[in-house]
């Protein structure tokens, strides 16, 4: 395969480029095709989309995705690609593996029609369950992020924004995706009683202090986690990781979501912007690769 475009997941290659991976982590946190192990040096990375060169007939030439590290050309089983459906543009499928992500913690948390759902945390997996919370029919969801720019994303999206101290509060579910333990203790904070908080951060070697007093006992809140790696349990007896990676492709005709492409450099350039997203990343949601 010939790729075309990648992105950077930036959260989770940051913890590996920065060799934040816990030890009891090394297996569960391959990649597909990753060579090398765990601290490093490591080929790492997800998100490639291409066209097939050689293969089956019904595939040459079709645009494809599949979860692979950063490479300009690489041979994999038939059933490692999934093709790019007609409306999605190439550029656009990048974000697959991320709403893939998305879509999981959706089936994880199951918010309800007419519910009030805020996620913190206006990175690309937080915008993209952002959007989808939005589509349900009487849906209020509220995108929270402590930079104030993220305000029009959130617009195009279909949700409102707020500052983490403006955050509603009573709220019918929570998804966390910041990050930060702060950001945790907010979700804590503004849920309602007996509502879920769903975390879908991940700290690598990070310990997190959580205000676990309070009132977090009395409102009989659930904090959940959620994590790609397995499909959710409510879907898990009809789906798997293909069949959900192959919904995310198809949700992808939405040209609002080209707003949460905030950049794009070229292969060559990917150690130095690695480094920037992995330590400054100055805004970035979702940072594209272009491959000549």
């Amino acid at each position: 395969m010939h790729s075309c475009y990648g992105a950077i997941s930036r959260g989770t290659e940051a913890m590996v480029f920065l060799g934040r991976v816990p030890p009891s982590e090394y297996s569960r946190m391959r990649a597909p095709f990753q060579q090398g192990a765990f601290p490093g040096p490591v080929k790492y990375g997800y998100i490639s989309v291409g066209e097939v060169e050689r293969g089956p007939e019904a595939l040459r030439g079709q645009m494809v995705f599949c979860l692979h590290p950063h490479q300009t050309r690489y041979t994999v089983p038939v059933d490692a690609v999934v093709p790019i459906p007609p409306g999605v543009p190439p550029e656009r499928a990048v974000l697959a593996a991320n709403l893939e992500t998305a879509v999981n913690g959706m089936w994880d948390l199951a918010p309800k029609v007419g519910e009030r759902i805020s996620v913190i945390g206006a990175g690309v997996v937080g915008c993209l369950c952002a959007w989808l919370a939005a589509s349900i029919p009487g849906s209020c969801v509220e995108l929270i992020d402590t930079n104030p720019e993220r305000a029009a994303v959130a617009s195009r999206l279909g949700a409102v924004f707020a500052l983490p101290a403006d955050a509603s509060h009573d709220v019918d579910g929570v998804i966390h995706c910041s990050g930060h333990q702060a950001g945790l203790a907010t979700a804590l904070r503004i849920a309602g009683f007996e509502a879920t908080v769903l975390e879908m951060s991940w700290y690598g070697t990070s310990a997190v202090e959580l205000p676990l007093g309070e009132a977090f006992h009395a409102r009989r809140l659930v904090l959940r986690s959620s994590q790609v790696g397995t499909v959710a349990a409510p879907q898990r007896a009809r789906w798997n990781n293909r069949r959900r990676l192959g919904l995310a492709l198809d949700l992808l005709t939405d040209p609002r979501l080209d707003s949460l492409i905030t950049g794009e450099s070229p292969f060559d350039e990917l150690p130095i912007v690695m480094a920037r997203m992995a330590t400054a990343p100055a805004g970035t949601i979702c940072h594209r690769i272009r491959y000549s």
